[in-house]
């Protein structure tokens, strides 16, 4: 109240609904300050420490406790500048740090100068890009990122738009091929429309039937296609399910195959796309939202051998190749304008056709989303920083290292690869001294299916490294170890071993 009333002493002091509105509230210097002071414990307590193996992982702590530490209440009064940086400290410390060399547990992982500066220049400026007069730089920058990235896959044009996630890609084309050949859906919705078909890999990421949900496809209406051992699709496979679908189904077929499947990973076979002369109504989609990066290697490039027949392609630079989280495209082979026709909504207030410069760099109107995040400048910057070589290296690094740690474990006694990767997953078993000489069996897979959990948890509690696990088709609970970061060395291969090895030495 006392604050008030000297404000309104000022002169020209103006009151309204009890609110003062001269000046601003905020106070700019304080604020100043604690952005340095935070931008001090970032630097200190995450940069600097990134590449450290000495540093926990994680510092594991249950539920309740660490609700306790961070003193989750949101009160009517705010908080102190010196309670918001120990905050800051609390909330780095019990985090897990996914820059470690030590964490393998995603398909993410490392830190990248460049991109992490591009990402503070984005949140200091706070932009959405729609259209060019609110961001013109960030606009540019997709524009030039999209064109490389169609060159690399090898279409002489096509088109795209960075999106939140490659799950959102993978809705995006979907619904893309059902408006390609649909195109009266935009208007008249479902009600209209024969049925409609997707047909998609068993590996397949689970987002395609989330997709297919989502979209009023349904679950019911997607074709699994089998793959061989390796988890590639069989084309002969493929050709059984188009058939079967022309005798149960009238109309349009969709398609999405996967490049990367992505427990595995591994590539499809160069006949499993079909032709662009194929008599069928087929969209071809490829989600490389993991295996893309391939295409920047020269040697591994071979990989996604085929991709260039694909209609679009989903491919996220976040994972391999380190953009920062989120940092995923949909690509398109079409050049027409498809994804303004399927997606414009044509809103009066931004997307206006008479402004004073070429509104065909308002791109907004083809995204699904209004406020979207400037994601292809950090992918950019890296991409300025590193030039195609570098990125090149990164790629073949961590094939490289990846071989590594396969020829490491055919030596060790106890380690049994699933198969021979072909990318930077490695699928292993650890077998104890206690089942080693155990007759083969329903109760040697039993006990083995549950060594993986118990030295997760150890590896957890411990903070040494993380490293994923899980079944698959049959196959009881194994290791899934991902070599991403250019931080990782060969002797963090060596101490992954190691440490597995020690955190069982008792099971």
């Amino acid at each position: 109240g006392i604050c008030k009333q000297e404000m309104l002493q000022k002169k020209n002091a103006v009151l309204v609904d009890g609110v003062v509105l001269n000046g601003p509230i905020m106070d700019s210097k304080a604020g100043e300050k604690f952005v340095e002071e935070a931008c001090n414990i970032i630097m200190e307590e995450v940069i600097q420490k990134a590449d450290d193996v000495t540093e926990k992982v994680c510092e594991w702590r249950a539920p309740e406790t660490l609700k306790q530490i961070l003193d989750l209440e949101m009160r009517d009064a705010g908080e102190s500048h010196q309670k918001l940086l120990q905050l800051c400290r609390d909330v780095i410390q019990y985090s897990v740090k996914t820059s470690h060399p030590r964490f393998f547990n995603q398909l993410y992982a490392g830190i990248d100068y460049y991109s992490l500066v591009a990402r503070f220049i984005t949140e200091a400026l706070n932009p959405s890009v729609y259209t060019y007069e609110v961001s013109p730089v960030f606009l540019l920058v997709e524009e030039a990122v999209i064109k490389k990235m169609i060159e690399f896959i090898g279409w002489e044009e096509g088109d795209g738009i960075f999106n939140p996630g490659g799950s959102v890609s993978n809705m995006y084309a979907m619904n893309l091929a059902r408006y390609k050949f649909c195109p009266e859906i935009k208007e008249k919705g479902l009600s209209g429309l024969p049925r409609l078909v997707l047909f998609t890999s068993e590996e397949c990421h689970y987002s395609m039937k989330k997709a297919a949900s989502f979209l009023g496809i349904g679950t019911e209406n997607v074709y699994f296609i089998k793959t061989d051992e390796r988890g590639k699709m069989i084309p002969e496979e493929l050709e059984k399910q188009v058939q079967r679908a022309r005798k149960e189904v009238r109309g349009g077929e969709r398609y999405c195959s996967k490049s990367a499947e992505i427990v595995s990973c591994t590539s499809f076979p160069p006949g499993t796309l079909p032709s662009r002369k194929s008599k069928t109504s087929i969209w071809k989609c490829t989600d490389a939202s993991w295996g893309g990066s391939a295409l920047i290697s020269r040697k591994h490039c071979r990989l996604l051998h085929g991709i260039h027949r694909a209609d679009s392609v989903a491919w996220n630079p976040h994972k391999m190749l380190l953009a920062g989280i989120q940092c995923c495209a949909l690509l398109v082979k079409d050049n027409s304008g498809l994804l303004k026709k399927c997606y414009s909504a044509k809103a009066a207030y931004l997307f206006q056709q008479d402004k004073f410069y070429d509104v065909s760099y308002d791109t907004g109107d083809k995204s699904i989303q209004c406020s979207r995040r400037p994601d292809a400048f950090k992918f950019w910057l890296m991409w300025k920083a590193l030039g195609t070589t570098g990125l090149e290296e990164r790629v073949n690094r961590a094939l490289a290292l990846a071989r590594y740690l396969v020829e490491e474990i055919k030596k060790r006694e106890g380690f049994q690869l699933l198969l021979e990767p072909e990318y930077a997953n490695v699928c292993f078993w650890y077998i104890p001294p206690s089942l080693r000489k155990m007759e083969d069996g329903p109760e040697f897979w039993q006990k083995l299916h549950q060594v993986a959990p118990i030295i997760k948890e150890r590896m957890m509690k411990k903070g040494s490294m993380m490293l994923g696990y899980q079944p698959h088709q049959g196959k009881v609970n194994f290791f899934r170890q991902v070599v991403i970061s250019p931080h990782v060395s060969r002797e963090d291969m060596d101490f992954l071993l190691d440490e597995i090895e020690l955190l069982a030495r008792d099971l």
